[in-house]
């Protein structure tokens, strides 16, 4: 077992790679026998208030893994809530027209960062100089230009102060991005290295590359290997295909199976799974039966936004198709 495994959350970019996904990343939790996982860029109060839920959604995979293993979850970032001072910066330079050039600037990062996100990455890269080069370039550029502090979320001050706190500690590390950065220089011998892919890994491409679906996707080749995975996020996603296709009879019988499924993991499949049902049954004309699934939707304790936003769309009046 490795003393400490440190490895970088791509938030919602991890959909985008195929070789560094949740599976992977719990691929590589689960190689290490880590005997504590510490989130480095979350606070106690993110993860007891679920505040965390629409910024990094690893945690829905990264948390029931440990509650199932019985491993310690420990929060380490004491002044998380300084992150919104980025966000506070960047709205009061729009609030002057002398702001607007900074602005751009700020985006020209951002593109450069996203650059970087697009790529194809997997545990090695993301362990290697160049690629840790990169983004030393692209995070040291913006903190040049608008300064270590409210611009940055004071990133470079929380994350000494997390370092500190990892001085001795046996266990993995899970950072934001750009905190992975800082975590990686203050512990380059617990950097991600490669591993042998796994067919969880590959299941988990598979339902990643069908939650944005296109429409040069092998949609049939696509349903056919979410057949074979058959669980109910799979089938959710089978049911997606149908009614992208114009087959929404086809979507229904699907999400009749789901519903009578266990389809409580990933957490934010309660939501998308209920909201769909109800505008499916709005097509076959079940109003009652539509309406009591967009209730659902909102009696959930947390349910993300594009589900809330159709589940209220649907109590208003009932879906049809464009």
């Amino acid at each position: 077992m490795v003393r400490m495994l440190l490895l970088p959350s791509l938030g919602p970019f991890h959909i985008l790679h195929p070789h560094y996904n949740a599976a992977t990343v719990l691929a590589l939790l689960e190689k290490a026998g880590a005997p504590v996982l510490y989130l480095a860029s979350h606070s106690e109060e993110s993860l007891r208030e679920g505040l965390w839920r629409e910024e990094d959604p690893l945690l829905f995979h990264l948390l029931p893994w440990a509650e199932e293993r019985g491993v310690p979850v420990v929060a380490l970032d004491r002044e998380a809530h300084l992150k919104a001072e980025a966000e506070a910066f960047r709205e009061a330079l729009g609030q002057f027209p002398g702001g607007r050039p900074h602005l751009e600037a700020m985006a020209a990062f951002d593109e450069a960062l996203l650059a970087l996100l697009k790529e194809p990455l997997t545990p090695e890269a993301l362990g290697s100089e160049a690629f840790l080069g990169r983004l030393r370039e692209v995070y040291g550029g913006f903190a040049r230009a608008f300064g270590e502090g409210p611009a940055t979320g004071f990133r470079a001050r929380r994350m000494a102060r997390v370092a500190e706190a990892l001085r001795g500690k046996e266990g993995a590390v899970v950072a934001e991005l750009l905190d992975y950065l800082f975590l990686a220089e203050a512990f380059p011998g617990a950097l991600p290295k490669a591993h042998e892919p796994t067919e969880a890994e590959r299941q988990r491409a598979l339902l990643d590359r069908a939650w944005r679906l296109k429409e040069e996707d092998d949609w049939a080749g696509l349903l056919e290997e979410l057949f074979q995975i058959g669980d109910p996020e799979a089938l959710y996603l089978a049911a997606q295909i149908y009614l992208a296709a114009g087959e929404w009879q086809e979507a229904l019988s699907l999400m009749e199976e789901v519903f009578r499924m266990d389809f409580q993991h990933p957490g934010y499949l309660p939501g998308y799974v209920l909201a769909r049902f109800g505008q499916l049954l709005d097509l076959a004309g079940e109003r009652e039966r539509a309406l009591r699934a967009y209730r659902g939707v909102l009696a959930l304790s947390w349910a993300p936004e594009e589900a809330r936003t159709l589940a209220l769309a649907g109590l208003r009046s009932p879906f049809r198709l464009p």
